[in-house]
């Protein structure tokens, strides 16, 4: 099996220590970050959203997969960035307003990094103001919004009004998901797309942003 095979294969099993030995092993062997990242690290977090999607994997081993990726990247990091390698985008994330919830956001985020993304985690609890600062700031090309409760989801709203009011709406596209979100929920309130899922929100927000 070859190196890169052997990175993809133990982040599957959440093997975080095998997966940074290998990640050096071939970065010593000569093998480009990139290259690492993109065959070893993310394929093997692809499969994982995959199966996630389908429901042959479960949330422990997203978890066990995403704390094996984040242990290979740590080495990478830094090569990365000399190297001039970039994320392929960036996505502002969070839970609205009045919402605590955050194990699905947590999700999404490891799915999304798992793309090759840049995640600006803002938490939970975020107004729609700081939602739109935040895009701002980081020149995020996706906004993606969760809500647990259906008492918040009309805060979903407010940051799409707050985005149009910022003038920023026909430059980022805005994702919404949670358990009481729906597609028709998604379009009533003028946002652009709704996942149903992490993996799919991954997907999603990767496909609108090298569109």
């Amino acid at each position: 099996m070859s190196l890169l095979a052997s990175i993809s294969e133990s982040l599957q099993k959440g093997k975080a220590k095998d997966v940074k030995e290998l990640v050096q092993q071939a970065i010593d062997e000569g093998l480009s970050p990139k290259q690492i990242l993109d065959e070893g690290l993310l394929s093997g977090m692809s499969i994982i959203g995959n199966k996630f999607k389908n429901n042959e994997v479960y949330v422990p081993d997203v978890l066990i997969a995403a704390r094996a990726m984040n242990a290979g990247t740590e080495i990478l990091k830094p090569l990365l960035a000399s190297s001039g390698v970039t994320a392929a985008g960036k996505v502002v994330l969070g839970t609205v307003k009045g919402d605590l919830h955050d194990i699905g956001k947590n999700l999404v985020r490891m799915m999304l990094e798992g793309k090759g993304l840049e995640v600006v985690d803002l938490g939970i609890d975020v107004p729609a103001d700081k939602f739109v600062a935040a895009a701002q700031e980081s020149n995020a090309q996706v906004i993606a919004l969760s809500a647990l409760l259906t008492t918040t989801m009309g805060e979903m709203k407010s940051v799409v009004e707050a985005a149009t009011a910022a003038g920023i709406r026909d430059k980022v596209t805005i994702m919404v998901g949670g358990a009481p979100v729906t597609d028709a929920f998604c379009k009533q309130i003028g946002a652009d797309l709704y996942a149903p899922d992490a993996a799919s929100a991954a997907d999603a927000a990767f496909a609108a942003i090298v569109k």
